[in-house]
């Protein structure tokens, strides 16, 4: 999470994902979602990543990181779906990045589109147990997703009908943080992916 979030919501992050926190910002903008991806297994980083940034990364997670200091492109969050049992990524990204990816996540990556366009990570949103996509993700898409991540696809919008599901929902196996604007119906679609029941009529903004 970006460096000064209040402690009351970290503490409700930590305890809606059950996970630990890392306060930090990436390259020093407060946007991290949209730069940064990662799996249980590794986690991607850009370029721009500062050293204290990194060092604050290395005292919170463990598992592999790779800082693509080759890579000219920085927004791995837009670009990336991936879960603990594949990757679906942005089919500009070169063979060597794609590499990379794969040596990271632990997984087979591969490049692919979400209603034809290439920022499947900002057009979705995977857990190991489901992946909410884009309302116009077409059926082939689906297929190819479905077989990469080994998981179902479910399509619906955040946000009050937002297709850009990246922007309204942050999700793991434990749990899911969805944009307060997020009609009770598309927190219905939401519960699916993480397998679990809506615990509050109040998501977190």
């Amino acid at each position: 999470m970006p460096s000064g979030t209040p402690q009351k919501k970290i503490e409700r992050f930590k305890q809606c994902l059950g996970v630990e926190v890392c306060t930090t910002n990436m390259g020093g903008s407060r946007l991290i979602g949209v730069l940064v991806a990662a799996n249980s297994h590794g986690i991607i980083l850009p370029h721009i990543v500062h050293d204290h940034e990194l060092e604050a990364i290395e005292k919170t997670a463990d598992m592999k990181i790779c800082v693509l200091k080759d890579e000219r492109k920085t927004a791995f969050g837009n670009m990336i779906l991936v879960n603990d049992y594949g990757a679906i990524v942005d089919p500009r990204l070169s063979p060597a990045t794609v590499r990379e990816l794969s040596e990271t996540f632990d997984v087979e990556a591969i490049k692919g589109e979400i209603n034809g366009l290439p920022y499947v990570g900002a057009l979705a949103v995977a857990t190991n147990k489901a992946v909410l996509a884009h309302p116009k993700t077409k059926e082939e898409e689906k297929k190819v997703i479905e077989e990469a991540l080994k998981v179902p696809v479910e399509l619906g919008t955040v946000n009050g009908g937002v297709p850009y599901i990246k922007s309204g929902l942050l999700a793991n196996s434990r749990g899911a943080i969805a944009g307060s604007l997020t009609l009770g119906s598309e927190l219905m679609a939401i519960t699916q992916i993480v397998g679990m029941e809506k615990k509050s009529d109040q998501p977190i903004s």
